[in-house]
């Protein structure tokens, strides 16, 4: 559970806070949505938390555990996805930052493991606005570095649900959590204007848009070093006196 779960008592959080001129946690959000018939409905959290745990590792941050179900509403054509609006995810993330600040943890960094929480981005920028200590991780730049130095062979843009980098980092991070299948269902759908309108299901009829016959254990471990590296730039950003 210790995965999912962070295991720190109190005494644990107030003697890593001792330690730093200024306090940061670290909020992984994923969803619960259909990720085709062999990644689990929880896939984006468990992406999440695998890079949260992975940035916890690197640097003095306080880990919280993950918001589980989010704004997945593109893949509500597939049984067992749950969705919250982008109103009510705005004002969880609103409401954690602020309960921490009133705990002494001023900075908060959001890990985002789905690609339609775009409301996170208001999230970031209005907090920021107010003079708050927020940012969201990772950004595509980072999320390309990672790629390049994993090997992965999909771009971004191919790579959009289910496919190389997400079944990669789940045979890194969780295998057990894996079903035979991934390896015989890649499918490609670059051109997706119309995603916002027509949902996941107008692209796709098994939930999967990438390549996961090309994921591997070795890519996800690769894919989750590179971006605790990355996160080193956010750390610095959000602990600077400017």
């Amino acid at each position: 559970m210790s995965d999912l779960v962070p295991a720190d008592t109190t005494e644990d959080v107030r003697t890593r806070g001792a330690g730093v001129s200024r306090q940061v946690a670290v909020l992984p959000v994923g969803s619960f949505e259909q990720h085709g018939p062999y990644l689990p409905l929880a896939t984006d959290t468990l992406v999440a938390c695998a890079v949260a745990r992975e940035i916890a590792g690197a640097y003095p941050v306080h880990l919280l555990p993950p918001v589980t179900i989010s704004c997945s509403h593109e893949h509500a054509a597939w049984p067992g996805t749950v969705s919250i609006s982008s109103v009510t995810l705005h004002a969880v993330v609103r409401d954690i930052a602020a309960s921490l600040r009133r705990s002494g943890v001023d900075a908060l960094v959001v890990v985002n493991g789905h690609g339609g929480n775009y409301v996170l981005g208001n999230v970031v920028q209005e907090s920021s606005a107010r003079g708050e200590r927020m940012a969201l991780f990772p950004a595509p730049e980072d999320w390309e570095a990672a790629r390049e130095r994993a090997g992965v062979v999909a771009s971004l843009l191919t790579d959009m649900h289910a496919g190389e980098i997400e079944t990669s980092i789940l045979l890194h991070a969780h295998p057990e959590m894996l079903r035979p299948g991934y390896e015989t269902s890649d499918f490609v759908a670059d051109d997706r204007r119309h995603l916002l309108t027509l949902g996941m299901s107008g692209y796709t009829d098994s939930g999967v848009i990438g390549r996961p016959s090309l994921g591997s254990a070795e890519k996800g471990k690769e894919l989750l070093a590179s971006l605790a590296d990355s996160f080193g730039a956010y750390f610095s950003l959000v602990t600077s006196d400017a």
